[in-house]
């Protein structure tokens, strides 16, 4: 395994001129299956690990679980690994610096925080304090901006290109290495994301979006799947259960990876 401080500029390296594809994992075993298919870099959702760890999503999972987890992914990988820690679990910056100095002394190569809040988004300079504070905290560490513009529909449409881009500037200022925009999957809005930003952008994609292929012709740097490889997961789990229930049959549990295939993805 390389160090992590090799790992790191990887990660950073893998963002130019991208994109880095980042199907999401939540926990050790889906982070191997995802590097064992070739993934340059591993993401955690932050949703999936809290459904894993028994807690909704949104910054109600205790911090010392989300970087236990990880530290085990960061173990049991050979590829950098960059963790979603919501909006850094925690009411201060001093909290969020805490975070982020925690995830990259457990090896992590990257961090993505969130400035939503509740329904809307937190006020713009205290979030840039939020971001300054993490990078004081973990100066080398890929620091992903999540701005929630258009996740969250703030207000009129056709100020949300606007509103991102400026909050893009300040976050940028405070230390954030990229960009990432999620309800974004129109092509022509993320090209003029691009361009307006400057620096690295990442989109959040899920069924009928375009094709990886179609964000890089738009110089996206990143493209990540988020909670929905946890979600389809869960959704195997659900129709099989219901299937075995109602009719008594298994089809539901076909196409699995085998038993010898998964198992010989753990170190021993």
């Amino acid at each position: 395994m390389t160090s992590t401080a090799d790992r790191t500029k990887l990660f950073h390296d893998l963002h130019r001129p991208g994109p880095l594809v980042l199907p999401n994992a939540w926990d050790v075993a889906s982070a191997l299956v995802v590097a064992h298919a070739g993934a340059k870099a591993v993401a955690t959702t932050s949703a999936g690990v809290a459904w894993s760890l028994g807690a909704p999503d949104g910054d109600s999972l205790e911090r010392e679980r989300a970087v236990d987890l990880v530290a085990r992914i960061v173990e049991a990988v050979d590829v950098p690994v960059s963790a979603d820690i919501e909006s850094g679990f925690g009411e201060t910056a001093e909290d969020v610096a805490e975070t982020v100095g925690a995830i990259a002394e457990a090896g992590a190569s990257g961090v993505n925080v969130e400035d939503g809040l509740g329904a809307g988004l937190r006020d713009v300079e205290e979030q840039v304090e939020r971001y300054a504070a993490a990078r004081s905290a973990a100066p080398d560490i890929y620091l992903n901006a999540r701005i929630d513009t258009y996740l969250r529909a703030v207000g009129e449409s056709a100020d949300r290109l606007e509103n991102t881009l400026e909050r893009a500037k300040k976050y940028l200022e405070a230390g954030a290495s990229g960009i990432f925009v999620p309800g974004v999957v129109d092509v022509e809005t993320a090209r003029k994301l691009v361009e307006g930003i400057g620096a690295p952008v990442n989109v959040l994609v899920w069924p009928g979006a375009p094709a990886v292929d179609e964000f890089a012709k738009a110089g996206v740097a990143r493209v990540s799947l988020g909670s929905g490889v946890a979600e389809a997961a869960y959704a195997v789990a659900r129709r099989a259960a219901e299937e075995m229930l109602s009719l008594g049959t298994y089809s539901s549990v076909e196409n699995g990876i085998p038993y010898g295939d998964l198992n010989a993805l753990f170190r021993r």
